[in-house]
């Protein structure tokens, strides 16, 4: 018996040329912790809902091992919650990441991610978006993928808008003690397939991925409250 036998998720990989998602084992979560602990953004931005990156770099390193402890067990017919890491040329550089409740009736997920701050401006927040929507409509069969951002995050945005999300209307939201204005996007499964192959393009090589078809089976099966 192996861990991928009775946890599917363990086994995850989804490949394009140099960059690969993959479940994060204690070792990459350590690495991308120091990694978060070296700056996410600027000191004077916030681009997350929960500011997680905010404190000293032992508690920012610390947050990232946390949150990840926490939620590797859900992964399940009733709520699924994928925790990727992102690696370059095996270089870990950031996380991405895609929950969503009642996924076996529903196959709706919101992405969420963050890329270590000196590997930013290289094109790579579009490209892990990318390989995320590959693994999500054509590895798991979903039929929504939604996502969003603070109006002032223009990285975020760009991405959303670069990879084909349709915007989806606007809520204003509780920030630092003060409503801040929040852009919604979601891309539909008709969507993803007019848009599919200019996302294969942005990749820019094929996309192989390995250990789906267990997953995909997992989240498929009746709920025993594994991922409740």
């Amino acid at each position: 018996m192996t861990l991928a036998d009775l946890w599917p998720a363990t086994a995850v990989r989804a490949r394009a040329g140099d960059l690969e998602l993959r479940w994060p084992d204690d070792a990459v979560l350590l690495d991308l912790a120091e990694l978060a602990s070296r700056g996410v953004h600027a000191p004077d931005a916030m681009p997350f809902q929960v500011p997680w990156t905010r404190g000293t770099p032992r508690e920012v390193a610390r947050s990232v091992l946390t949150y990840q402890w926490g939620v590797r067990g859900r992964v399940g017919p009733e709520a699924l919650q994928l925790e990727l890491a992102v690696l370059v040329a095996g270089e870990p550089v950031g996380m991405q990441g895609a929950g969503g409740r009642d996924w076996a009736v529903l196959r709706t997920a919101e992405t969420g991610s963050w890329l270590g701050r000196e590997h930013q401006g290289r094109g790579i927040g579009s490209r892990m978006r990318a390989l995320m929507l590959e693994l999500l409509f054509d590895g798991l069969d979903a039929r929504a993928v939604t996502s969003g951002a603070w109006a002032d995050n223009g990285p975020s945005n760009a991405v959303s808008r670069r990879v084909g999300y349709l915007h989806d209307g606007d809520d204003e939201m509780v920030r630092d003690g003060r409503a801040t204005l929040h852009h919604r996007y979601r891309m539909t499964r008709e969507r993803w397939l007019e848009v599919r192959d200019a996302n294969r393009r942005l990749l820019g090589a094929p996309v192989e991925m390995s250990g789906v078809r267990e997953l995909r089976a997992e989240l498929e099966r009746p709920g025993d409250g594994a991922g409740s």
